[in-house]
């Protein structure tokens, strides 16, 4: 079964001098702020638009690793993963950079890294962001 997720921003202003809030509606987290310089220069509090592709993809990401790593028969005990998102004023996103250290028993670090590159080819979020350059750098703990 498809599902949707909902999520909406009501913005004020300019730009630069505007700002708005972000809201979670599908899970009810609430609402985040987000601004320009939030997104250009320093994050102070509030998110930008940026961070958020940094969280779904980063989620995505592992659980798309875990899933390939347990249909492999060695499930992971933990996987930490981090997404860079690079924003260009001007140009927009340059790139994606993906780091995943993981604890899993039975894998060594070449079949690790293989099973990472396959879940960064195969996620939704990666398959939503093909136009982006991704990299990736993985690690067993």
């Amino acid at each position: 079964m498809a599902t949707t997720r909902t999520a909406h921003t009501v913005w004020h202003g300019n730009l630069t001098e505007g700002k708005g809030a972000v809201t979670f509606d599908s899970s009810g987290i609430g609402e985040q702020p987000v601004s320009w310089p939030s997104r250009a220069e320093q994050a102070n509090g509030k998110t930008s638009p940026e961070e958020l592709i940094a969280a779904a993809h980063s989620s995505c990401f592992s659980m798309a690793l875990s899933h390939g790593l347990t249909q492999a028969g060695t499930p992971p005990t933990q996987l930490t993963t981090q997404a860079d998102v690079t924003f260009q004023p001007g140009t927009g996103i340059t790139g994606i950079h993906l780091t995943v250290e993981g604890t899993v028993e039975g894998v060594d670090e070449a079949a690790f890294v293989a099973a990472a590159e396959e879940a960064k080819k195969n996620c939704p979020v990666s398959q939503a962001l093909a136009g982006t350059t991704i990299t990736l750098s993985a690690k067993l703990a």
